[in-house]
């Protein structure tokens, strides 16, 4: 059964022109279109400068998510080879997402 996993992104550099911009989104829809029905959400980007800090919480620095479903963690980690945000500097962190 399919588990699924949280990719937050952070890090990365944003495109410096309007075509540079262009290939960045072909090259994210290329690798969803890899991933298949593997991906759940394709997510977003944060806004920058748009978030609030409640309690003891820290900034966390994420850039933004997707939530894939894969059978592991193991595969989850295998399904970023390739991934755009990692060839453009960025970095992710992989959450398994609890069963409730």
């Amino acid at each position: 059964m399919s588990n699924k996993y949280v990719y937050l992104y952070s890090a990365g550099n944003p495109p410096k022109s309007e075509a540079e911009g262009k290939a960045m989104m072909n090259a994210w829809m290329a690798y969803f279109g890899k991933l298949g029905s593997a991906i759940v959400d394709g997510g977003a980007p944060f806004a920058r400068g748009e978030s609030k800090l409640f309690g003891a919480a820290k900034h966390s620095h994420a850039t933004g998510y997707s939530i894939v479903q894969a059978d592991s963690l193991k595969k989850a980690l295998a399904l970023t080879e390739g991934h755009p945000h990692l060839a453009n500097g960025g970095g992710i962190e992989v959450f398994e997402c609890a069963k409730m």
